[in-house]
């Protein structure tokens, strides 16, 4: 009998403080995320498995607080480090519910924001996604956590789950803790998915690479892949440039000879975000949909893979500010889309169509 499952996944999850001030609730410090993702969610419920990147913190309240704060802004006012100038984001708890409600079973927490709040604000942000019911990995709490790998039993299929980053963002990892993170070192990934092969079919690397806003994937994240996939790995996910990059798919055999198609992306661009230094495509991203089959005899073959391209919307003005993630094709035929943004909408999906699949 053969087992067919789905698995979803979508890039850079940036809740930005503009963002989160418009899911306030009048009146009050609680917070309602659900809105923001109603019109793709069916696409994120329906995958077996749901992978993202969360490019924010759960630091919570007290963490943020300066002298004088009321505590009414800590979510909602941009905030940076003091010392590197770089933003740092920390999102409300109620955001963790929110992404466990609407289908996220795995996040990686491996980016260069990871650290923003220090290592408190990442092992707070760990126990909040503990208390929600979401596996996560990428950061550690502990050396015997570093050392644990996430594998989930997918109706019978063992998917292992690695995430690593390029760096975090000038933002020190104490050196006695060097664990906490995991960065990109191949002599690492090559370790760890040597250690994950005897419990996985199936093997997913998330790196968060490359360079932002770079539509074209650099010559070493291109070289970092064939590596990868040389080691063993069958799925790359890229994250980190803000902007969709390419997908391909590649039949290669591993150091063991094993010859498999092997898919990767070098970035799925932002599922949540603002627009970034004005520009669109920061606001454009895609949910990869993959089907994975496992035959009777036990062998495993990635099928084919659906592209949803996403588009972050945003609407009324003032207190009727509202975002939500919309599906990029039907959304070019909402009546209620006004004439300018639909304009720019056409043209980044006529760009997304020609660019997910091209070969450089």
């Amino acid at each position: 009998m053969t087992t067919e499952i789905t698995i979803a996944a979508v890039g850079d999850i940036l809740m930005k403080p503009l963002m989160t001030a418009t899911m306030r609730k009048a009146g009050t410090n609680d917070y309602d995320f659900g809105d923001v993702f109603e019109p793709v969610a069916s696409y994120l419920r329906d995958a077996d498995l749901t992978i993202g990147n969360l490019e924010t913190t759960f630091a919570g309240l007290k963490s943020t607080l300066k002298p004088g704060d009321s505590g009414e802004h800590v979510y909602t006012k941009s905030r940076r480090n003091p010392k590197t100038r770089n933003p740092v984001f920390n999102s409300p708890d109620e955001f963790a519910k929110t992404l466990q409600q609407h289908g996220f079973d795995v996040l990686t927490t491996a980016n260069n924001h990871c650290m923003d709040y220090g290592i408190k604000g990442l092992n707070r942000t760990l126990r909040v996604l503990d208390t929600q019911g979401i596996a996560h990995t990428g950061t550690n709490r502990n050396l015997k956590e570093s050392r644990k790998l996430l594998v989930r039993d997918v109706k019978g299929i063992k998917v292992g789950v690695l995430a690593y980053t390029r760096d975090t963002n000038s933002i020190p990892v104490p050196k006695d803790r060097a664990w906490a993170v995991n960065r990109i070192s191949p002599s690492k990934i090559k370790a760890d998915i040597d250690r994950l092969k005897a419990k996985a079919d199936i093997i997913i690397v998330c790196l968060h690479f490359g360079y932002e806003y770079h539509k074209k994937p650099s010559v070493s994240q291109k070289k970092l892949v064939r590596l990868l996939f040389k080691y063993g790995s069958d799925v790359v996910l890229g994250s980190h440039p803000h902007v969709i990059q390419p997908a391909v798919f590649v039949r290669t055999k591993d150091q063991s000879g094993i010859s498999k198609k092997r898919f990767a992306i070098y970035s799925l661009g932002n599922f949540v975000c603002t627009r970034l230094h004005g520009n669109d495509h920061t606001l454009n991203g895609v949910i990869v949909r993959l089907k994975v089959r496992k035959t009777k005899s036990g062998s495993l073959l990635l099928a084919n893979a659906e592209y949803i391209p996403t588009w972050v919307s945003r609407t009324g003005t003032g207190d009727q500010m509202k975002y939500q993630i919309v599906p990029l094709k039907q959304a070019l035929s909402y009546p209620k889309v006004a004439a300018v943004e639909n304009k720019r909408m056409k043209r980044i999906h006529r760009h997304f169509l020609s660019h997910i699949r091209r070969k450089y």
